[in-house]
């Protein structure tokens, strides 16, 4: 019974790091996964970077946009999420 008292206090601060780090950080990857799998032609995006643009093509793991000044291949995971949904919310 003395160990596990003794061993409450990391037990505690592990679940505490689980519940406000590990599992909001998994929480946002998996969205960002889906986010990118739901990606279509035409949709309007922003990238990491601030490019502004419309999806052209798309592929396993690239995606071709139109931007004003011409075509870009960037990578899926370099469209943001957040700028892209705000960008929709707008329009």
């Amino acid at each position: 019974m003395g160990q596990l008292t003794q061993f409450a206090p990391f037990l505690l601060m592990f679940v505490v790091i689980y519940f406000f780090m590990i599992r909001p950080q998994q929480k946002r990857a998996k969205n960002e996964k889906e986010f990118e799998s739901s990606l279509k032609v035409g949709d309007k995006i922003i990238t990491k970077s601030g490019f502004h643009g419309r999806v052209a093509e798309l592929a396993e793991t690239t995606v071709i946009i139109e931007t004003m000044s011409g075509k870009l291949k960037l990578e899926r995971s370099a469209i943001s999420m957040e700028m892209s949904a705000a960008l929709n919310k707008k329009v």
